[in-house]
């Protein structure tokens, strides 16, 4: 039996597990949302812009680990998605991206809502496709599922021109997937492997820094494990927050350009650097030549390209992460059984101890509210079991330093790329995936305005997804660097211009908030998490906050500001 490339579409889609899919409908695809009604497993949701449908599906796969999927129109609904495609490729996120096409006859003719979205993503995309033959469309779209869940992950985009999803043809459904060009390596080489744990049995100072790999390998037990038996500090990127649980003795806080004392200091004082599933991202490494420089370094990464592009290491290990830390542990229990960790680390674990207990992250409260406050006040409301989904900016740092993960999978950031309006719409993608949790959004003023319009999306499907927004009337982050690096030359960051967020909120048919006072903290935000209702809280925070500590750009991790 014959069926349109249409149908095949989604029953392909089906097959590979889709339930939800996030879209804007259009003529290229309007034969696609036709077929949808006859397939009743898929849910649809309609977004109110494109970029909003990739971030959604980024929220839905980083909090269920599963592919997110969207589907959009031709023309400028294909170029509304590259933010989101970008910023899924940037943090390796496992999309895939539906985009309608012209009929292939009038490919390069400069048709109505013609763009090459093939070429405009080849270099922010996994790999992608232009589906030139139905009979190869239900391969197409095993291929693009299998790139972007197996190896690294990534998006992938497959471009479907309207002749092709109108036509006919047989539905064969390829069982079995390979592709001979693309063969990611699982299994990490033993001896490498051997040579790390010979660097661990030797080391005095050695320190574990994590990245959002162990997340997306689903290795956090594993890590949990043998940093415990191993009796390792352990430090993480903003991407890896929630892989180790933040509430051990061994937890330093994240590293970085806002990462805290301890984390910073332990990196630059080490003797060891074993690195899990992170690629040593600028904002990470600081002045790459003051970058551990006493350590000898150890990187597991599932990309061999990610390896040494950075940062030069001793030990390269090429493997998933899950399956590198399982190997570690096994070394260590044949060659290390009788080594005690504890007490050979005894020394290193009470300096750590140290910087942690005289530089803590801190700050001081003069009767304004103060915006770690409010996180903080966030995390003791929800005991640390909410899913926290983060805008860009200085909300974002103060959310990684203040709300303590405990748990992968629970802070949805846009970490690689840094794009303001992510927060909201991939938050609207996590509860459509965990509709019995509680999932928040910490937002700035000024980027929970970049893709507000999702607040229909969220108040139509009956989300009870509370927004947070840390309101100081500037675009904070841009202003603190404005304060400490451009002599105050404040230019185009005074947002005092802004919505009535409570009143915007409840034009959308949401509940809505505000917080002057500090002694309003907690009451108004267990009333707002306590609602059935979206939820828009609008915290009036001071001004002028700053996040510390900060590494000034072109410094070394040990040359922070603290104040």
């Amino acid at each position: 039996m014959e069926h349109t490339g249409a149908w095949i579409l989604l029953e392909s889609l089906r097959r590979e597990g889709v339930d939800l899919l996030f879209g804007y409908p259009g003529g290229a695809v309007i034969d696609i949302y036709d077929e949808l009604p006859r397939h009743p497993t898929i849910r649809h949701v309609l977004v109110r812009h494109e970029q909003g449908a990739v971030h959604a599906a980024d929220g839905y796969a980083r909090a269920s680990g599963k592919v997110g999927a969207c589907l959009v129109t031709s023309g400028p609904g294909a170029t509304n998605t590259v933010t989101g495609i970008a910023t899924a490729y940037c943090d390796s996120i496992p999309l895939v991206v539906l985009t309608g096409q012209v009929p292939t006859a009038l490919i390069g003719n400069d048709a109505f809502q013609e763009v090459d979205i093939v070429g405009i993503t080849r270099p922010c995309t996994k790999h992608n496709f232009l589906v030139n033959d139905i009979d190869k469309l239900a391969l197409i779209i095993r291929r693009a599922f299998y790139l972007a869940r197996s190896g690294r992950p990534g998006p992938v985009l497959v471009d479907l021109p309207k002749d092709i999803v109108q036509c006919k043809t047989e539905f064969v459904w390829p069982e079995e997937i390979g592709m001979r060009s693309y063969n990611p390596t699982y299994k990490p080489h033993v001896n490498q492997l051997r040579h790390a744990v010979g660097d661990l049995a030797s080391a005095r100072r050695p320190v574990f820094l994590v990245g959002g790999g162990v997340i997306l390998s689903n290795a956090a037990n594993e890590l949990t494990n043998l940093v415990r038996k191993l009796q390792t500090p352990v430090t993480s990127t903003l991407m890896g927050l929630g892989a180790f649980p933040a509430t051990d003795d061994l937890w330093l806080g994240m590293v970085g350009m806002h990462g805290s004392y301890a984390a910073n200091m332990s990196i630059a004082h080490a003797d060891l650097l074993v690195c899990v599933g992170a690629r040593f991202d600028d904002r990470v490494t600081g002045k790459i030549s003051g970058f551990a420089p006493g350590a000898r370094i150890v990187h597991i990464d599932i990309d061999p390209t990610s390896i040494r592009k950075n940062v030069q290491v001793d030990v390269p290990v090429v493997g998933d992460c899950r399956l590198s830390l399982q190997g570690l542990q096994e070394i260590c229990d044949a060659k290390c059984g009788g080594v005690d960790w504890a007490d050979k680390h005894a020394n290193w674990l009470d300096t750590v101890h140290n910087w942690k207990k005289s530089k803590p992250l801190a700050y001081q409260k003069n009767g304004g509210i103060k915006p770690q406050q409010v996180v903080e006040e966030l995390f003791e409301i929800t005991g640390g079991e909410a899913i926290i989904a983060t805008e860009v900016g200085q909300h974002q740092m103060w959310t990684a330093q203040f709300y303590t993960f405990t748990r992968p999978r629970t802070l949805l950031t846009s970490g690689g790329l840094g794009t303001m309006g992510f927060g909201f719409p991939a938050a609207i993608g996590a509860q459509m995936a965990f509709p019995d949790k509680k999932v928040v959004v910490v937002a700035g003023d000024g980027c929970i305005q970049m893709n507000i319009q999702e607040l229909s999306t969220a108040v139509v499907n009956k989300l009870p997804i509370k927004v947070i927004i840390l309101n100081n009337r500037h675009l904070g982050m841009v202003r603190q660097w404005q304060e400490l690096f451009y002599h105050g030359n404040y230019v185009s960051t005074n947002m005092e211009a802004q919505p009535d967020f409570v009143k915007l909120a409840e034009a959308y048919g949401a509940e809505g908030y505000r917080i002057s006072r500090e002694a309003d903290i907690r009451p108004v935000l267990t009333k707002a998490l306590a609602s059935p209702a979206t939820t828009f809280v609008d915290v009036m925070v001071e001004r002028e906050e700053n996040v510390y500590p900060i590494v000034p750009a072109g410094a070394a991790l040990d040359e922070m500001l603290l104040v």
